[in-house]
């Protein structure tokens, strides 16, 4: 959560509940979208989040939300009433300490508490820890035994450049070295990723209740195979979290106009990797990237 007040107050630039419903039956009418995740940010703040999931919840599509999980108690019966199942939470450490520093709130043990709630009241639960060298990194298998423990996905995520993240090369993490450390105390189990699938999976032993995996944003990407489509809070659609491009469905739609040409152009345009603005880890300058914070695109 930031650290700045927020307030409940409507936001002309944003989009309100009717106009994410709308836009999102644009999608699900016409190109085949079956599966729609509420990110942010931290949605579960907004005043009408409550309106957005009922609204959604009409639509034919498998509905997720990520979270920080702080507030996911407020909300599981009004999940379980409209069909949420999948529950991604953020995780990057269990040191309550160190917690607070990463997250600049010291709330550890609530977000522990929902987490736990929400994986006894049978909801898919996917955790997520973004891994970084002399941050986190001597936590990766206190976080990767959680997937023995608990029927949950533990996901590890490359360190990634976005504005005002203070990215730095040294600190990223690939996969492999992360998968390599792992497997010195466990014997992984190797699982089939199925089409699409951002996150290679595995498991620690066939004892386990859970599965692991990475998403390797940085160092081996999955480009070709993504079929991602970000809609921002306020209305532009990106093709890639990476690019910079973005294409501005909210105002059209506030005119009454048809979204579907729009929306193919944004298709048609998308980069083959990354956004179109660096292929190699050891390119990237965070200082030229051209893009919005994680917390305003969406992830």
């Amino acid at each position: 959560m930031p650290d700045e007040p927020f307030g409940s107050t409507p936001n002309a630039k944003l989009m309100n509940s009717d106009e994410i419903f709308g836009i999102s039956k644009v999608f699900v009418d016409n190109y085949g979208i079956d599966k729609i995740r509420i990110t942010g940010g931290e949605p579960l703040v907004r005043h009408d989040f409550a309106e957005i999931i009922k609204k959604l919840a009409t639509l034919d599509v498998s509905l997720g939300v990520t979270s920080n999980g702080v507030l996911l108690d407020k909300y599981l019966t009004l999940f379980k009433d409209n069909g949420v199942q999948n529950l991604n939470i953020s995780i990057d450490s269990l040191d309550n300490e160190r917690f607070k520093q990463i997250t600049k709130r010291d709330l550890l043990p609530k977000v522990w508490e929902n987490i736990q709630r929400s994986i006894d009241e049978g909801f898919k639960v996917k955790l997520n820890a973004v891994i970084m060298r002399g941050v986190n990194d001597d936590e990766l298998l206190q976080l990767v035994g959680l997937s023995h423990s608990y029927p949950i996905e533990m996901r590890f995520i490359e360190f990634m450049p976005f504005y005002g993240n203070a990215w730095e090369r040294n600190k990223v993490i690939s996969i492999n070295e992360m998968l390599l450390e792992i497997q010195k105390s466990y014997d992984c189990i190797k699982l089939t990723d199925e089409k699409h699938d951002t996150s290679r999976k595995y498991k620690l032993s066939e004892e386990s209740r859970g599965i692991f995996g990475f998403i390797s944003t940085m160092s081996n990407a999955f480009c070709g195979g993504c079929n991602r489509i970000r809609l921002t809070s306020d209305g532009k659609m990106k093709n890639c979290l990476f690019g910079a491009e973005e294409f501005d469905l909210l105002s059209l739609y506030r005119k009454g106009e048809d979204l579907t040409a729009l929306i193919k152009e944004g298709i048609w345009r998308k980069h083959k990797e990354k956004g179109g603005q660096f292929s190699e880890m050891n390119t990237v300058d965070n200082n030229k990237l051209v893009n919005r914070s994680m917390i305003k695109i969406g992830g």
